[in-house]
């Protein structure tokens, strides 16, 4: 492969919106949405996984997952796709992530921007309640959520203040309605796809 991929990060607390705004963002700008948590999902569906196992754990517990599982399921699905400019969301979501991206997919990869949905932890507990009923996750309810936020708070910041140190940050606020938000987004990326 001779171009690197070109990557944009998207990143918020559970719920504020990213999943619904990828979807958006694929559809208008062809950048091929890759969730880290639907591909450690989709892993631990997997008969006899190990891994999938472990992750099973880390999820249950509202804990981070080892970023070489991370990672390794995002180099996997960027290889198996025909594209070349990918959405990451909800990852790097602490400095073990970051190191470990830096580390396994630097050379492979471009930060062409870093999407960060700022969103008040109520609206977010309530979207992820919302979305509980019929999402059939083991981590959309009030306790799973809690842990969640902290370990976003905690840890996920600080990476976002990184990229922001490099000027890579767009920030959106994200309480506001899907359309206000996607007015925002749009204008984010129609300048980096100029």
């Amino acid at each position: 492969m001779s171009e690197k991929y070109g990557v944009v990060f998207v990143l918020g607390g559970p719920g504020a919106g990213k999943g619904t705004q990828c979807v958006r963002i694929e559809k208008e700008f062809g950048f091929l949405h890759l969730s880290a948590g639907d591909l450690l999902r989709e892993e631990r569906q997997k008969k006899d996984s190990k891994i999938g196992n472990e992750i099973e754990m880390h999820i249950r517990n509202g804990t981070i997952v080892p970023v070489e599982i991370t990672c390794s399921l995002l180099h996997r699905a960027m290889k198996e796709s025909s594209n070349q400019n990918f959405l990451i969301d909800g990852f790097p979501r602490n400095k073990d992530n970051l190191d470990g991206w830096n580390r396994e997919m630097s050379a492979l990869t471009e930060i062409k921007r870093v999407l960060f949905f700022n969103c008040s932890d109520s609206v977010c507990i309530q979207r992820c309640l919302n979305r509980g009923k019929t999402s059939g996750r083991s981590d959309d309810n009030e306790e799973s959520l809690k842990k969640r936020i902290n370990t976003y708070r905690e840890s996920t910041l600080p990476v976002i203040e990184h990229y922001c140190n490099l000027e890579l940050v767009s920030e959106i606020q994200a309480d506001k309605t899907q359309e206000d938000v996607w007015a925002e987004v749009k204008g984010i990326f129609e300048k980096i796809c100029s």
